[in-house]
């Protein structure tokens, strides 16, 4: 029950453990600062194996990450029959219609704007958590 989260800022990736220990997620999170990094845990190259790379169950991405984008990696795991049916929820601070759209182009599953209230944020990744990991049946 691995919740996934590609983000290349501390306190964001900070923010979002305490939101979801707030909500009572107390499985695994994992969290990866680009989207290198990101596909290497996905591909298990490099530093990340079985052991401490568990597949996840929901991947939270970022768009504006350093080396590799949010675009670029959603490109990837959606054109990959491997990696495409892991579940993407993109929460950015973008709210641009371009932004938006280009994702859903990709393949994203949710799209989701980064609030700037942590409360807000607790209620947004509690909704996550009931449709994701509650809720929805997943391959």
């Amino acid at each position: 029950m691995t919740i996934l989260i590609a983000d290349d800022d501390i306190d964001d990736r900070l923010f979002m453990e305490q939101a979801l220990r707030q909500c009572g997620y107390t499985q695994q999170i994992r969290f990866v600062e680009d989207g290198e990094y990101l596909m290497d845990y996905l591909y298990r190259k490099g530093e990340f194996n079985e052991a401490n790379a568990p597949w996840p169950k929901l991947l939270i991405l970022d768009l504006n990450m350093p080396r590799k984008n949010g675009f670029q990696v959603l490109r990837e795991i959606k054109d990959d029959p491997a990696l495409r049916r892991l579940p993407v929820v993109v929460m950015t601070t973008s709210s641009a219609d371009d932004d938006v759209i280009r994702t859903y182009n990709l393949g994203v599953n949710s799209f989701v704007i980064k609030p700037f209230n942590f409360n807000r944020l607790v209620e947004i990744v509690s909704s996550l958590k009931t449709y994701w990991i509650d809720t929805v049946k997943l391959p």
